[in-house]
């Protein structure tokens, strides 16, 4: 499960070109680095024009806690089950689609502590997670699709890896196409791994 990537932002400008955004990203709270509860940029769009955002990072869910009458949120960074409803409210909702800007993410290298691989689309300054947006108590918020890894990623998480738009699909994406066309694995050919 991902929850750390990059987001360079030296490269945004050449994201915000791409994507025809006019205004300017509220860089303010944005870090290189995105863990969860962080805040992290996005593009959606707001009155029919492609914008550039920033929320936090992690759609809170709030459970029941061990204790009697307790309760624990959590912050959901990965939307794995597609067909959840807790998930299906935002992803049938074409205003509550977003696209993530990355350069690289990581994943846990196996049996290593602390020790992260990094990986990248090749070629691309700047690349896209599928993402869902909503509103909550503590501003807007967003999480991003994952999907079965691809042979690259799959050595070193075998359950999961960020689905990665190709940018033909940036516009479908946030248009509302269906969800399940875009749940599928980047192609590893077009990945690396990064040091």
């Amino acid at each position: 499960m991902c929850n750390h990537y990059q987001t360079d932002l030296d490269a945004i400008p050449t994201w915000k070109e791409y994507i025809g955004a006019t205004d300017d990203p509220p860089f303010s709270e944005t870090k290189i680095d995105v863990w969860p509860k962080y805040q992290g940029l996005v593009s959606r769009i707001d009155g029919g024009k492609k914008i550039l955002d920033t929320m936090q990072w992690g759609v809170p869910l709030t459970m029941k806690g061990k204790r009697e009458n307790t309760t624990v949120t959590k912050r959901i960074t990965n939307v794995r089950n597609l067909k959840s409803p807790f998930w299906r409210s935002m992803l049938t909702k074409p205003e509550q689609r977003c696209l993530v800007p990355f350069d690289r993410f990581a994943e846990p290298k196996p049996k290593a502590g602390r020790e992260e691989v990094w990986f990248m689309v090749n070629e691309a300054p700047v690349s896209a997670f599928a993402g869902i947006w909503r509103k909550s108590d503590e501003g807007n918020v967003y999480a991003f699709l994952t999907c079965e890894p691809n042979p690259l990623v799959k050595p070193i998480h075998p359950k999961a890896m960020p689905v990665i738009l190709h940018p033909d699909d940036y516009d479908k994406w946030l248009a509302g196409d269906d969800v399940e066309d875009f749940a599928v694995p980047f192609p590893s050919q077009l990945m690396s791994i990064s040091d």
